[in-house]
């Protein structure tokens, strides 16, 4: 988590010139705001999902959570009209059943562990309404791309006894600038985490972009 956290610290600007807009393949996610809810965008980034949940005519309350002090800062400036937090995502600031919706988009691949992903998804269900929704999705290695590649690496280093990580864990470089911490879950396994943690899972699929990479989008509720 450190290891992300100064990554993302220091190369906020370069990370948020490629997430200055929504991706085509998340805008099918605009669907599940609706007017009067109050939203938490956990793991915000740079704010640039304010414009997905609060589409023009919907009254909708929004509030956005992330650990990086430089890409809260950047949605303050982009956003001011919505409210942003500094927080892990540990030990959320808000009572039990604050809100409507969760929308949690990216972020769960980069805790490590068990125990840090049941607790981090512990506090967005608590912070859920009875039957109130979590819309989440993770990076997922299709066989073939960056990722898999990736991924494969870091098994054969496990294999041979070079790697420290757990199964399904590996580094992503950012050019030669950086690298990031992530976990490729599968459909099961996100499926046995969400229902561990209490959730009623409505939806599991794909998204995909132009690139082929795709992202795991699960939609359940609380």
């Amino acid at each position: 988590m450190e290891l992300n956290k100064h990554f993302y610290n220091l190369l906020a600007e370069d990370f948020s010139r490629t997430r200055a807009n929504i991706w085509e393949e998340f805008k099918s996610l605009g669907e599940y705001w609706q007017d009067r809810d109050q939203v938490l965008d956990l793991g915000c980034g740079n704010g640039r999902f304010y414009d997905l949940v609060c589409r023009p005519g919907k009254n909708i309350k929004y509030f956005g959570v992330d650990n990086s002090e430089r890409l809260i800062a950047m949605a303050k400036q982009n956003y001011p009209q919505g409210q942003f937090i500094l927080n892990d995502g540990l030990e959320l600031p808000f009572g039990d059943e604050f809100f409507d919706k969760v929308l949690c988009i990216a972020v769960l691949h980069h805790l490590p562990g068990y125990d840090l992903r049941r607790e981090f998804l512990r506090q967005a269900r608590r912070v859920l309404k009875k039957d109130g929704l979590l819309v989440l999705t993770t990076w997922f290695a299709a066989p073939g791309k960056r990722r898999w590649r990736n991924l494969l690496k870091y098994s054969w280093l496990k294999i041979i006894g070079r790697s420290k990580l757990d199964w399904g864990d590996f580094y992503e470089p950012w050019g030669n600038k950086g690298v990031r911490y992530f976990h490729n879950f599968s459909a099961k396994e996100m499926r046995n985490l969400l229902e561990d943690v209490g959730f009623k899972i409505e939806s599991i699929g794909f998204l995909t972009r132009k690139s082929g990479e795709k992202n795991l989008v699960v939609v359940a509720r609380k």
